[in-house]
C-alpha cells in the first residue's frame, strides 16, 4: 500500500514539474510577444493558459485521490496540502500572463518603445517560479527561501520602472497611454513574483509543518 502511495506521490511531483514548465513557457511567450509588439503570438498565449488550468484540475483531482483512498500521515498530509495551494497560484501565473497578452492586443506597445527592464522583471519572475517548483520536488528548504528573499529585488524592479515611467510621461505627455500600460504589465510581473513566493512559502510549510501566516 506504501509502495503504491510513494508512486503516487512521485507522479504529483511529476505534474508539478509539468505546470510549472507551462508556466515558465507562458511567461517566455508572453514576454516575448509584448517586447516584439507581436498580436498573433500574444493570442498563442490564451490556449496555453487553458492548458495551465487544465493541469491544475488533475492535480487537484490526484491530490484528492491521495487524501481520500490512502492514509497519508502528518507529514504527508502537509506535503498534499501544500501541493493543492501552490497550484492555485500557478494558475494565476497562468491568470497574470493573459492579462498581460491582453495589454499586448491594444497594440500600444511596440519593439520601438518596449522598456529593457520588463524584460529583466520578466526573466526574474521566471527563475522565482522556477525555484520554487524545483525547492518542492526537491525539498530544498534553502532554495524555497531564496525565492521568498529574492522578491524584494522584484519589487524594486517595479520601483525603477515606475519611476523611469513617471520621468517618461514628464518629457513627452503624449505617451501617457504607453505609460499606463507599461505600469500595469510591471503590476503583474510583480504579482507574479507574489505568487512564487506564495508557492516558495508553501515549500516551507511541507517540509518544516510551519507557514508565515502562522507568526503574523
Amino acid at each position: 500500500m506504501r509502495t503504491k502511495f510513494d508512486e503516487q506521490l512521485e507522479l504529483l511531483n511529476s505534474e508539478l514539474i509539468k505546470m510549472g514548465g507551462l508556466c515558465e513557457e507562458v511567461i517566455n511567450m508572453t514576454t516575448k510577444a509584448l517586447l516584439s509588439g507581436n498580436p498573433k503570438l500574444a493570442k498563442e498565449v490564451f490556449p496555453l493558459v487553458e492548458e495551465i488550468e487544465k493541469k491544475e484540475r488533475e492535480i487537484e483531482t490526484l491530490c484528492l485521490k491521495l487524501l481520500l483512498q490512502q492514509q497519508p500521515v502528518a507529514k504527508d498530509l502537509r506535503l498534499i496540502s501544500s501541493a493543492l495551494k501552490m497550484i492555485t497560484d500557478m494558475a494565476r501565473v497562468g491568470t497574470q500572463a493573459a492579462d498581460i497578452s491582453e495589454i499586448t492586443l491594444l497594440e500600444n506597445i511596440t519593439k520601438e518603445n518596449s522598456n529593457i527592464h520588463i524584460q529583466d522583471m520578466a526573466l526574474a519572475t521566471i527563475d522565482m517560479v522556477n525555484g520554487s517548483i524545483s525547492a518542492f520536488v526537491q525539498r530544498d528548504l534553502e532554495l524555497a527561501q531564496a525565492v521568498i528573499d529574492y522578491d524584494d529585488i522584484v519589487d524594486e524592479m517595479f520601483n525603477e520602472i515606475k519611476d523611469d515611467l513617471i520621468k517618461l510621461i514628464g518629457q513627452d505627455p503624449s505617451i501617457g497611454e504607453y505609460a499606463v500600460d507599461m505600469l500595469m504589465v510591471s503590476k503583474y510581473f510583480e504579482k507574479i513574483g507574489d505568487h512564487a513566493v506564495n508557492i516558495a512559502e508553501w515549500v516551507v510549510f511541507s517540509i518544516t509543518g510551519i507557514h508565515k501566516e502562522d507568526h503574523e
